[in-house]
């Protein structure tokens, strides 16, 4: 049975499960993870019969007219199951009396997000990837 929580610091104690960001060259680590999750306008997270988080989305906002979207990931052996459905539909329940909503995505998951009441964009982005695993902090 999968549950969906609003992150807080309360749920410090769960374990985040490894194999998140699937494919980064130079992941964050677990404790970068964490600090995502802190630091966020918003974080939900699935949490599996072992509380463990084995997905999660995240938005950054201003909290007046925007939100951004910039994470949804799910483990590798929970795909396909709804979870990452799920966690877009409480996200956007969250979020819905915002302006707008933005996130980018790679073309082959646009279909996804269309799925989930989004509609295609143009958009503009830089990728420092040096850093992909996080900014130092200090």
């Amino acid at each position: 049975m999968i549950q969906y929580k609003t992150y807080s610091s309360n749920l410090k104690c769960l374990e985040i499960g490894q194999g998140f960001f699937d494919g980064w060259p130079n992941p964050p680590s677990v404790e970068k993870h964490r600090e995502i999750l802190e630091g966020s306008y918003k974080s939900i997270v699935a949490i599996d019969e072992n509380n463990m988080i084995i997905g999660f989305i995240n938005a950054i906002s201003d909290g007046v007219l925007s939100a951004y979207i910039p994470l949804l990931e799910v483990l590798p052996q929970y795909k396909n199951q709804g979870i990452g459905t799920e966690l877009v539909k409480r996200m956007l329940e969250e979020l819905n009396d915002f302006y707008m909503i933005d996130l980018l995505c790679d073309e082959d998951l646009q279909s996804f997000y269309k799925k989930q009441g989004m509609f295609k964009a143009q958009g503009m982005m830089i990728r420092n990837y040096k850093c992909q695993s996080g900014r130092e902090m200090g």
